[in-house]
């Protein structure tokens, strides 16, 4: 398997900043039949490098001459149908060789043909009988198999792919031809969520799926331009240091699936892994299978003989966690290696061993089963990645009309869904539709016209004015949640808390289903829009780090704030609804005037104060304002005093405000009592 440095693939263990990646990869090669990984991640962050680094790292096979599909000699169970009936013509043991395991890449204008197979016409002809001609999937077998974008893939392609991985074999039916060969490839697949999100269904056929967007400190960024250009100019050095590194990764490969095939998991183990799973909210009994296959891989490589409580907690990070139903608040736990070591800070390459994997990361205390004392899961929720969130969280679809998100009718881009009356300018004339409203009229129109005219021959249609109709166009847009939150007074800091919360959990479902999650705050004299619309939870978490509380409580500004948020949203193409969802205990005290004139003059206003029935007074004028824009207002209650505030008791029965009481609420509460309102069946504005 000696290879020229010039042609080898860049090696995974000199990838900066890509860890868990790393560790994912490593697991997969050493158990092929752990499912697949997933690196979703912006253009130019490597993903395909390392997809094919981790070929590099693989074994040769040994192989049957002339099968299509790579035939293992010592698993004659395993054989193509070709195989097996050259197999009963000869009598005798098939020739085998020793060769590279293949590295099959699906482009994504693959035809189904290509990527199943089909008949061999040529062959076919020159026998006389049908002929299979073998696809991508018979040439990936046992070794690499890589989907760049496979959320640009047709999804008809997509399903098929997936479905004979999942079940290890392809079997094809057509043109006269029966079919089947082993399809056991390691599957890599690649996606840019900015080009498309992926299918629900999809990702949960992957064992793990990962990000490869870390934040990297400007040193690290240098360091990996740098030994790009280092392998691409000086290979010979570049290789002379990682290549020792390498040999050592692919004896560690080899070392660990012997490891792996004495490998057992206790009982006890199974149930941590089992709850972890319930308590992330799972579905399904994937994330248990791929949770164990994946502890059992990671101890292997670790070296050990048995499972220990790192072992787990690493299975729950990679295949628990992008199945999570929740949310998590906090930032993802450390990687379980350090990165790895600058070119310049490592020794020589003959005394130099690069341990790309690290060893074992410090665990809390572990029981004598080797479980971990503590679940990473609490009842509530937990701390998890914002980019693996934003690219791997698979929620269910909403159900309905409001599934996926709204719908905006126009007249410029769009479905055509119907033809209605022009207004204004003629641009898209539904030509069907004016037809069949000029059709009835033809005769009559005929006989006038030939009264006065005598040329009219040459016309097929005569058509007026009045029988012009113009398409109506229809596209899918989401909904803009605007949080509105009180952070003034003693429960100021609960309220941020939950809140900033709940922002967060909406954004994770936000990404696929096109909404975006705004937040204004008002405390003091004025408003403050903290988070303009978005989608991005990194953007969110920055923004929402540190938010002012304490003093005043100008709702009248927030609210005022709002309406101006949505309206803009609501003029541009991608918002179908606003929903504005106001969080307060209801103890309005600043007047609008007040805060127009903090926010324009930006100091303390004087003059007088006005009292508060003309505050409240001011918070109703612009909740009906609200109304008026068909901008739904659901107010969460803080208060804990009885009786509730009469404030947002006028807002529920004057201004059509929904109320509810949900004293000392928490994120998991608003951002469910939000969700439900997504939830309900939306209309198609105009």
């Amino acid at each position: 398997m000696s290879v020229s440095p010039a042609v080898q693939p860049y090696p995974l263990h000199a990838v900066v900043a890509q860890e868990r990646i790393r560790t994912a990869l490593l697991l997969l090669a050493v158990d092929p039949g752990l499912g697949g990984v997933v690196i979703a991640g912006r253009r130019g962050t490597a993903k395909t490098v390392m997809a094919r680094a981790l070929h590099a790292l693989l074994p040769p096979i040994r192989v049957i001459r002339h099968s299509c599909a790579q035939a293992d000699p010592a698993a004659p169970w395993d054989w193509d149908d070709a195989t097996v009936a050259r197999r009963a013509r000869i009598s005798r043991t098939p020739v085998s060789t020793l060769v590279p395991p293949p590295f099959v890449q699906v482009p994504l204008g693959v035809s189904e043909d290509r990527l199943l197979g089909s008949v061999d016409v040529e062959a076919s002809m020159r026998r006389g009988r049908p002929v299979f001609q073998p696809g991508l999937l018979a040439e990936a077998h046992r070794g690499v198999l890589c989907v760049d974008d496979l959320n640009l893939l047709e999804p008809a392609l997509a399903d098929l792919l997936l479905s004979a991985v999942a079940a290890g074999f392809n079997q094809v039916e057509r043109e006269g031809i029966s079919f089947r060969h082993p399809c056991r490839p390691l599957l890599i697949a690649t996606a840019n969520p900015a080009e498309g999100e992926l299918r629900p269904h999809l990702l949960d056929r992957f064992a793990m799926v990962l990000s490869a967007d870390p934040p990297l400190t400007p040193d690290e960024r240098v360091e990996a331009v740098r030994r790009v250009l280092w392998f691409a100019e000086q290979p010979a050095q570049f290789w002379g240091l990682y290549g020792a590194g390498l040999e050592t990764l692919r004896r560690q490969v080899l070392a660990s699936r012997r490891r792996l095939r004495r490998m057992r998991i206790q009982r006890a183990q199974i149930r941590y892994l089992v709850e972890e799973s319930i308590r992330a909210g799972t579905q399904g009994h994937r994330a248990d299978l791929f949770a164990v296959r994946v502890a059992r891989a990671h101890a292997a490589l670790q070296g050990r003989e048995r499972v220990k409580a790192a072992d787990l907690r690493e299975a729950v990070r990679l295949a628990v966690l992008p199945r999570s139903a929740l949310v998590l608040a906090a930032p993802p736990p450390p990687p379980t290696s350090p990165p790895p070591p600058s070119p310049a800070d490592q020794p020589p390459a003959d005394t130099a061993p690069p341990p790309p994997e690290g060893g074992e990361t410090t665990a809390p205390p572990q029981d004598p089963d080797g479980v971990p004392e503590t679940f990473l899961f609490s009842p509530e929720g937990v701390a998890l990645d914002p980019d693996l969130l934003a690219i791997a969280a698979h929620r269910g679809r909403r159900q309905g009309r409001g599934g996926g998100g709204g719908l905006v009718h126009s007249r410029e881009r769009g479905r055509y869904v119907k033809a209605v009356l022009p207004h204004g300018p003629v641009v898209r004339v539904a030509v069907d539709a004016t037809l069949r409203a000029a059709a009835p009229h033809q005769l009559i129109r005929r006989r006038l016209l030939q009264r006065r005219e005598a040329r009219t021959r040459g016309r097929q249609v005569l058509i007026r004015d009045q029988d012009l109709r113009v398409k109506l166009l229809a596209r899918k847009a989401g909904a803009l949640v605007i949080f509105v939150v009180d952070a003034s007074g003693s429960m100021a800091l609960n309220r941020m808390q939950a809140a900033k919360g709940a922002v967060l959990q909406l954004l994770s479902e936000a990404y696929r289903h096109r909404d975006q999650i705004a937040m204004i705050t008002f405390a003091g004299q004025r408003a403050r829009v903290q988070l303009p619309p978005t989608r991005s939870i990194t953007a969110a978490s920055r923004r929402l780090e540190r938010l002012p509380c304490g003093g005043g409580s100008p709702m009248a500004h927030g609210l005022a704030l709002a309406v101006r948020v949505g309206g803009n949203a609501l003029l541009s193409k991608d918002i179908a609804e606003v929903i504005v969802v106001l969080v307060s205990d209801g103890r309005a005290n600043v007047d609008l005037s007040r805060s127009l004139a903090v926010t324009a003059g930006g100091g303390s206003p004087g003059g007088e104060v006005l009292p508060l029935a003309a505050i409240h007074a001011e918070v109703l004028t612009i909740a009906g304002a609200l109304a008026s824009l068909e901008m739904p207002l659901l107010v969460i209650d803080t208060g804990t005093r009885h009786p509730p505030s009469a404030l947002l008791a006028e807002l529920g029965s004057r201004a059509g405000a929904t109320v509810l009481p949900l004293p000392r609420a928490s994120a998991s509460q608003i951002s469910a009592t939000s969700r439900r309102w997504l939830d309900q069946g939306r209309t198609p504005r105009d």
